[in-house]
């Protein structure tokens, strides 16, 4: 005889996978430890397969578990909605979101803003996932992603938000120390702030491999660094504009033909969940209220 498989047990699924251990799971869904353990065995059990891997540092998804991560993120959606339309009242938005985006818009944007975000909508929790490497949102590494490279493939939804400016920077100390003119020979004898190999993707490094012919007084890994490096006078560095200009620094150059457009992009299964929609709403009238300031 076939076991049963029991839907409400993909709940003790997805708090695991969200907090990433069994005290936190159960914690989260105010349940004891064994019972919530016990629900997990009796899911895999069913299946006929492992769910997680368990190590020290806690619970990680196995290929299977993660493939039906987003299809449990669906049925739990359409257990909000069937409960709102069982009570005949609208169920706030509850959960939690795992939005993956560049440091700078996280940091100057994002995070500025949520106060607002968290005041409409007190249940929903926001996880950020930072920096300038690619997202796989096919394996499940984020829910969304507000990213300035445009992804080539996948089974996501793609939407242009915006755009970002950026520019060739400087300090007063800096320009103080190595006064430039305005001809093209300025950045012949200039110190600039690059990127290491592994980001000579982005538009931003191919220019200055470009124009410092390779040559860098530092390297670094992350915008903070870049931005960090400029106000400290060790060289120039590309910015963006919305956050350069806050730090008091100086635009040397504005037309370098270093402008990203900004993306929105969204797992495909998750594109009717309504916890996504309210964070791709309030992304998207993020950019569109900062456009003038993000260009």
């Amino acid at each position: 005889m076939n076991k049963k498989l029991y839907w409400d047990d993909t709940k003790v699924f997805l708090a695991i996978v969200r907090e990433g251990t069994l005290s936190g799971a159960a914690k989260t869904l105010k349940l004891g430890i064994a019972t919530t353990y016990r629900r997990l065995e009796r899911m895999e059990e069913v299946l006929g397969y492992r769910l997680f891997i368990r190590d020290q540092q806690g619970y990680k998804l196995t290929d299977e578990g993660r493939i039906l991560v987003s299809q449990a993120e669906i049925l739990e959606q359409a257990g909000h909605a069937f409960d709102a339309m069982a009570t005949g009242v609208n169920a706030s938005v509850s959960g939690h979101v795992r939005l993956a985006t560049a440091q700078g818009l996280a940091d100057h944007l994002i995070i500025p803003a949520l106060p607002k975000l968290y005041s409409a909508h007190p249940d929903l929790t926001l996880e950020l996932v930072t920096g300038v490497s690619t997202i796989n949102l096919q394996r499940r590494d984020a829910d969304m992603a507000l990213r300035l490279v445009r992804p080539e493939q996948g089974k996501v939804t793609i939407r242009r938000l915006g755009e970002l400016g950026f520019g060739l920077y400087a300090s007063e100390s800096y320009l103080q120390r190595k006064p430039l003119n305005k001809e093209e020979t300025m950045l012949k004898n200039a110190d600039f702030i690059g990127w290491p190999e592994t980001h000579q993707n982005l538009p931003a490094a191919k220019w200055i491999e470009k124009n410092s012919r390779g040559k860098c007084c530092l390297r670094a890994g992350s915008m903070s660094a870049h931005i960090s490096a400029v106000e400290a006078g060790i060289g120039m560095g590309i910015l963006p504009n919305f956050i350069a200009l806050t730090k008091n620094l100086i635009c040397v150059r504005n037309d370098i033909g270093c402008n990203q457009p900004i993306w929105l992009v969204i797992h495909s299964n998750l594109t009717n969940s309504g916890r996504i929609r309210v964070v791709a709403d309030f992304l998207s009238n993020l950019v569109q209220e900062n456009q003038t300031r993000l260009a």
